[in-house]
């Protein structure tokens, strides 16, 4: 009874998941990469094929790992060894470095629109004081990491819960707009095949890292698969649901978006294009609350709620992924041992400062490009091409699961065929590295420059830390 009291159910999975995975970003970048209402078609296609496949997946993983604490670096520990283990959890620790450059700039960004309600007093200003800025920011929250102090954690599942509702609210709000507001100036939606069909072009094939991006991340969800009443039919019905969520979500929040905003202005130049990139989503709440004669209100409570989850999401990422990386113990026989040593407050000093060289180089890196956003929607770029990286030990370690099916006995499969099981695991890793790949090419020189040199450099580092480890090892035999 005690056990049954403890389980959720699918519905209760489903929010959960949904909550996890989806914010109104992701339809912003959508709207603004794929032209508008086109995206419709890009996200229904990404999640048929990826994002419904790779979320079962992560669910046979967790069930089949329920005591393991580590994620992926632990599925990795268990299906093939320590040093791939290494590599998976330095691989996730290594993608947050970019994602953890563009957070302080994000959370300035927000904290300008709450305060002036516009983008043009950010957007005007240097981008080399932006970074410096960006740059304090980034050693604040390094120095109150290493003091083990984070308020900002307690903070996190707020703002992000109020993003969420926020969101929803911007669905409902804008599709009754037409009938509170009907003499407010709306785009017509055209509905039209032409409207809806994407061009496959070079500039969608480079843009799919972007979708991957979004809907990347669902293995956060592994530890519930085992809480969930009847997992074998609780979890993929939990999932299905939540993804049809999202769905609706994505297809509602884009046509919101296409009677607000027309692709044709957001395409007519680069600068145009990336403002929006860094702005859309305040413009379209700036926008709402026009509709509905309350001013401002809804920009500044949206911008408030983004600036305090990115902030945030910036302790967290500086604390978390390190501490997933240097607390586990079959990982730390990879690297040197000054990474390892904890101050009394329990943090990972040299590590985080570690972070803070590697983030901060990318920070003043982009101070030399000219102009805020176009800081944002390169950094945005960056990060496409970067964290989903890390989603390939997800396929690698189910692929290597399926391959000791009979050894680890799981509640739940994603299927019983192992030949459907290892050809999805083959597309979704496939599909994610392609993405990556091709997501680093760029008209810009200078961006590409950066989305090759980021990955490259912190994969040659991770080659690296097991050398020093090994001479320090060596070192220390010789001495005895």
């Amino acid at each position: 009874m005690k056990d049954n009291a403890k389980k959720i159910t699918w519905l209760s999975l489903s929010f959960i998941a949904f909550s996890e995975v989806w914010g109104f970003g992701n339809v912003a970048n959508g709207f603004v990469y794929f032209y508008g209402l086109q995206s419709i078609f890009s996200w229904v296609l990404i999640f048929a094929l990826y994002f419904i496949p790779y979320a079962l997946m992560v669910g046979e993983l967790g069930s089949a790992f329920k005591t393991s604490g580590a994620g992926v670096s632990s599925w990795i520990n268990n299906t093939i060894g320590h040093k791939l283990a290494y590599f998976a959890g330095w691989s996730y620790w290594a993608c947050h470095i970019a994602y953890i450059a563009n957070k302080g700039s994000s959370g300035l960004k927000a904290l300008s629109w709450a305060i002036f309600c516009n983008a043009e007093t950010y957007d005007a200003l240097p981008s080399t004081c932006i970074q410096f800025a960006t740059l304090a920011i980034l050693f604040f929250f390094c120095w109150v990491a290493s003091k083990g102090m984070n308020p900002l954690k307690k903070l996190a599942s707020i703002a992000g819960t109020s993003t969420f509702i926020m969101s929803i609210l911007y669905i409902l709000l804008m599709f009754a707009a037409p009938a509170i507001n009907p003499n407010a100036s709306f785009i017509h939606v055209d509905f039209s095949v032409k409207n809806l069909i994407p061009n496959f072009n070079v500039s969608y094939i480079t843009s799919l890292s972007i979708l991957i991006f979004a809907v990347g991340g669902v293995e956060k969800i592994s530890p519930y698969v085992n809480k969930v009443e009847n997992p074998s039919r609780g979890f993929p019905k939990g999932i299905i649901v939540m993804t049809t969520m999202v769905i609706v979500c994505a297809v509602l929040g884009t046509l919101a978006m296409g009677m607000m905003f027309d692709p044709a202005v957001i395409n007519s130049s680069k600068e145009t294009f990336n403002s929006y990139v860094a702005n859309a989503p305040y413009w379209a709440f700036q926008k709402l609350g026009q509709y509905y004669h309350v001013g401002n209100v809804l920009l500044i409570l949206y911008a408030l709620c983004n600036m305090i989850g990115q902030f945030a999401v910036l302790i967290i990422s500086i604390d978390a992924p390190l501490r997933m990386l240097l607390g586990n113990e079959e990982t730390r026989l990879y690297l040197p041992s000054g990474l390892i040593k904890q101050n009394k407050h329990g943090a990972y000093v040299n590590g985080i400062r570690l972070v803070a060289i590697l983030s901060g180089s990318i920070i003043l890196i982009e101070s030399l490009v000219p102009g805020a956003a176009n800081v944002l929607a390169q950094l945005t770029k960056l990060n496409s091409v970067c964290l989903p990286l890390r989603y390939l030990w997800v396929f690698v370690a189910y692929l290597a699961l399926r391959k000791s099916i009979d050894k680890f006995p799981t509640e739940y499969k994603f299927t019983k065929h192992q030949t459907v099981a290892k050809f999805f695991g083959i597309w979704c890793f496939a599909l994610t590295l392609a993405s990556c790949l091709l997501g680093m090419y760029s008209d810009d020189k200078f961006t590409m420059f950066l989305n090759i040199a980021t990955p490259v450099f912190l994969g040659v580092l991770g080659f690296v830390m097991p050398l020093i480890a090994k001479l320090e090892q060596k070192h220390s035999n010789n001495k005895r």
